[in-house]
């Protein structure tokens, strides 16, 4: 498949387009709004000439926030515009940064509506998180001889045999691209094999090792569980689940009250669209549940506080013991396994992390991470840690150790990109 094609295909298949907005907007009314937007039609005031970063949704954003912020302590003078696809990657851009930041939805891959939003923005520099990989868009930035630099760039087994199918399309794609700040080599390699320009790929490492923590964040917490008078509770987060997890979750839960009986659950699905549905769940399931939105205190009665607002996993890691981080028991490919890392918990997750494969391995090496198949398994890992406050110790500080080990990633993505917008520059 070629460009040509794909364009073509893409323009066919807008009616199903329209029709999954319509879906997402049943359970998700966001999706209804701002639709212009998505065809580069009533744009916000965009301010032209500086840095365009597309993260496409929440866990891109956060972890683009770094770069975001020391971009903009580096390049006052420079607009930055930060796009994404989904709400809830919106609302979370907007906590970030507020009026800091420029932005608006990232038109769809038409070629029209690319290159309409880039002739509003007209960036010296593009900037895409992980692997949002979009050939129409960087066709036309190409074009306009706009540098795009893949930030932070992943690239599993499996995504790699799906782009070698459509090689026509992936190649040139690819060639026109400018840097790949790629995580470890052998993603490096997968982006070689596909047709990036050798000389274009560096391994970088991963920018999610440079997380910061607050150091009030773990003293807030330990001040909320005080107030909840749950300072010796036993407690525990279920993070980023997916659809299947949740059931999972509860029936470890369960059993887990069996030994323990006063453990506390902090349940956290991944899309808000999902929050009624686990409370209903819960509530079905016979827990005693409390909405974190709703504000109510966790009382002693409490067995699950389900966590339904954004922005605040950092915090809800932190009131917690024992993490799991979900995406992980369903063929989702797991999520950020170092946000719980970083606050010195120990982690659990389930055997399907495909896309944080060298995370992953890191972790395990050296006994910081536990990887469980189900629900019985899950329960038995959480109680364990109880029972045992040493060995969880051990594995905070290993967690902490690994990422001591790594940073100095976003350094050297900001170091490359100011090359890129250097040469931008002198092209102008």
């Amino acid at each position: 498949m070629n460009r040509t094609l794909y364009s073509l295909l893409f323009h066919l298949g807008l009616p199903l387009v329209a029709l999954r907005l319509f879906l997402r907007s049943r359970k998700a009314p966001a999706y209804a709004r701002r639709i212009g937007e998505r065809f580069a039609l009533g744009l916000p005031p965009l301010r032209p000439g500086g840095i365009w970063v597309h993260a496409v949704s929440v866990g891109e954003s956060i972890a683009a926030a770094p770069m975001i912020r020391a971009l903009l302590a580096r390049h006052p003078e420079l607009p930055i515009t930060v796009t994404c696809m989904t709400p809830t990657g919106s609302e979370r851009i907007r906590a970030l940064f507020g009026e800091q930041v420029q932005h608006c939805y990232l038109p769809y891959d038409l070629p029209w509506a690319a290159a309409r939003f880039l002739d509003r923005v007209r960036p010296r520099l593009a900037v895409i998180m992980e692997t949002e990989l979009w050939p129409n868009h960087i066709h036309q930035c190409a074009r306009r001889g706009i540098p795009v630099a893949l930030a932070n760039a992943r690239l599993s087994e499996r995504s790699a045999r799906g782009y070698a199918r459509f090689a026509g399309l992936t190649r040139p794609m690819l060639a026109e691209m400018s840097w790949f700040a790629v995580q470890t080599e052998a993603e490096a390699q997968r982006f070689r094999d596909l047709g990036a320009r050798p000389e274009c790929v560096s391994v970088t490492g991963s920018i999610k090792f440079d997380l910061r923590i607050d150091p009030q964040l773990l003293a807030r917490a330990a001040a909320l569980r005080a107030d909840w008078q749950a300072a010796q509770r036993p407690v525990w987060i279920a993070a980023s689940t997916h659809a299947g997890e949740d059931e999972i979750i509860l029936a470890a839960h369960r059993k887990l009250l069996q030994t323990h009986p006063a453990a506390l659950l902090i349940l956290v699905p991944r899309h808000p669209e999902r929050f009624n549905g686990v409370h209903e769940l819960c509530r079905r399931e016979g827990f005693a549940c409390v909405r974190r939105s709703s504000g109510e205190a966790v009382s002693a009665q409490t067995s699950v506080l389900l966590g339904d607002t954004m922005g605040e996993l950092l915090f809800l890691y932190a009131l917690a013991d024992v993490a799991f981080v979900g995406g992980s028991l369903v063929e989702n490919g797991g999520h950020n396994l170092l946000e719980p890392a970083a606050l010195g918990k120990p982690v659990l997750s389930g055997v399907h992390l495909f896309n944080f494969l060298d995370i992953a391995a890191q972790l395990r090496a050296v006994g910081a991470l536990r990887e469980v198949l189900d629900a019985p398994g899950l329960a038995l890992a959480v109680g364990q840690l109880w029972d045992e406050p040493e060995t969880a110790r051990q594995m905070s500080a290993a967690g902490l150790g690994v990422l001591r080990a790594n940073q100095g990633a976003l350094q050297r993505l900001l170091d490359g990109l100011a090359r890129l917008l250097g040469a931008g520059r002198r092209g102008d």
